[in-house]
């Protein structure tokens, strides 16, 4: 990994940083909806009273004694910031810290009846149902009878660009585009081929592909997991999710079966897509994994030995989305012209991000990409979601 020194580990206690305006704006406004969406009483209402003043104006506070994963955090660092500021605690450990403290002000691992009950299932739902969704899988008959690379090159910019998946459907420049002044494009680096070159017609391989987002993300990923197992680029796919209820859409595995619901009821090619999916799931072909580390605090650089296995043994594991990403660059302010191959050398077999950029950790650039966005947006590209990239690690 090049030297951290230059690179320090990211908090969230400098007011007008993106890291700050998470922790003060947006985290206040995720339990004011978590409120208003599922029908919780008194003792839920007044445990998010009390996480909204935490969070606020209060300290990081233990796990109840009950909580089944306490000697867990124990391990993630928990003691060693209990009674310090949310603020001033890694951005990457109280982010994930707070939706653990969340899950228990709404009773999801307690003993009553909202045991297990999905704080954010009602958005999850609503986007799925979208009418969005439904304009986008209509999109796939736009890819019927066309030569099997420029369908994979659209399935995977579909994954690429998650709720803008509809854009990955669209093989003209636009997809790379979408808008974006010429000197900025918004696909600021592209390792595609690589990818691809992994993942070869007739291969025999195994994808390890680590979901992000449920609903309308998700979906666009179960797509190309389809086409690369029908397409005999990969022998067998392993989907990670989390283990339980993370970072608002986060996907887990009720997410996966929503999403497979969703698309078996599709009309035309989304329903054709389902039915790879289905089966490959019955024979073995495509697994769902839920590893305790997909919700841990820490980047990947710290996973356990038996995660480290898993990707090893895969041919590829592609890493979907912001958070996955933070996690592979270990959260550190890069500078962006930063090796990411090297940055990523750590990791134990071939490794490809697909990431929209949401915050402000980038890494891999090249010094005309940078300056071209720098002049063309200020800063506002690190965080906007009208970029994106594809990077690949180094081959083992």
């Amino acid at each position: 990994m090049p030297d951290t020194v230059s690179a320090p580990v990211i908090l969230g206690n400098e007011p007008g940083s993106f890291p700050h305006s998470v922790l003060a704006e947006r985290h206040p406004a995720i339990i004011r909806q978590v409120r208003d969406d599922l029908p919780y009483g008194p003792a839920q209402h007044r445990a998010l009273d009390e996480l909204l003043h935490s969070c606020a104006e209060g300290t990081v506070g233990p796990l109840p004694g009950t909580a089944p994963d306490r000697d867990r955090w124990r391990e993630w660092g928990l003691p060693e910031h209990t009674g310090r500021s949310w603020y001033d605690v890694p951005w990457l450990w109280s982010e994930s810290y707070f939706y653990r403290r969340l899950l228990d002000a709404v009773g999801y691992f307690g003993p009553g009846a909202w045991r297990g009950v999905d704080p954010f299932r009602p958005a999850k739902r609503a986007e799925l149902d979208a009418p969005e969704t439904t304009e986008e899988l209509a999109a796939l008959e736009d890819l019927t009878g066309l030569p099997e690379p420029e369908r994979a090159r659209a399935l995977l910019h579909g994954s690429l660009w998650g709720n803008r998946a509809d854009l990955g459907f669209r093989l003209s420049a636009a997809s790379e585009g979408a808008g974006a002044r010429e000197q900025a494009p918004a696909l600021v680096a592209d390792d595609s081929e690589t990818l691809w070159s992994l993942l070869p017609p007739g291969g025999s391989g195994t994808l390890v592909l680590v979901a992000d987002n449920a609903g309308r993300e998700l979906v666009p990923d179960l797509l190309l997991i389809a086409h690369l197992l029908a397409e005999g680029r990969a022998a067998r796919a392993v989907l990670h999710v989390k283990p339980y209820p993370y970072y608002v859409s986060d996907a887990t595995t009720a997410d996966v079966a929503d999403a497979l619901r969703r698309l078996r009821a599709a009309p035309g090619p989304a329903a054709g897509h389902a039915r790879v999916l289905w089966s490959a799931m019955a024979d073995g072909r495509l697994t769902v994994r839920a590893h305790p580390f997909s919700c841990a605090p820490l980047p990947y650089a710290e996973m356990p030995d038996d995660l480290r296995a898993e990707f090893a043994a895969a041919t590829v594991t592609v890493v979907k989305g912001d958070l996955n990403y933070r996690r592979l660059v270990c959260d550190r302010r890069w500078p962006p012209t930063t090796s990411f191959q090297e940055t990523t050398a750590y990791f134990p077999g071939p490794v490809v991000a697909l990431r929209t950029l949401k915050s402000e950790v980038i890494t891999g650039l090249s010094a005309a990409t940078e300056a071209a966005l720098v002049a063309a947006e200020g800063q506002r590209w690190r965080t906007s979601g009208t970029h994106a990239l594809i990077q690949a690690g180094p081959r083992q």
